[in-house]
């Protein structure tokens, strides 16, 4: 079946893809340009996608999972807390993990 009828895309190329390292629908468009041109598929896309293992998506999910109370005092100690970012990094950014594709 097709998912992206601009690109003649198929689900089972989204699942290949999926199946290769593409996590997000804009992994997917940077393998294969599904829903980079009217958009009406990417949330059939997302659909293929579901909530499936990713490596990037358990990344994410670890720095989303709230901090204890031992964690924050010990963040705090070091100067490393929330709202202390490194210098050149702006807060609640963490360096080298991409912001969510989500929509």
């Amino acid at each position: 079946m097709y998912v992206c009828s601009c690109f003649g895309i198929t689900e089972k190329q989204v699942k290949e893809h999926a199946d290769a390292g593409a996590c997000t629908p804009r992994q997917i468009a940077s393998a294969c340009k599904a829903g980079t041109d009217c958009g009406g598929c990417v949330r059939a896309i997302q659909a293929v996608l579901g909530r499936g293992t990713c490596p990037r998506r358990e990344l994410l999910d670890r720095k989303r999972t709230p901090a204890t109370a031992a964690d924050t005092t010990a963040e705090a100690a070091s100067g490393t807390g929330p709202g202390i970012a490194p210098p050149g990094i702006a807060p609640g950014v963490a360096p080298g993990i991409p912001l969510s594709d989500a929509a």
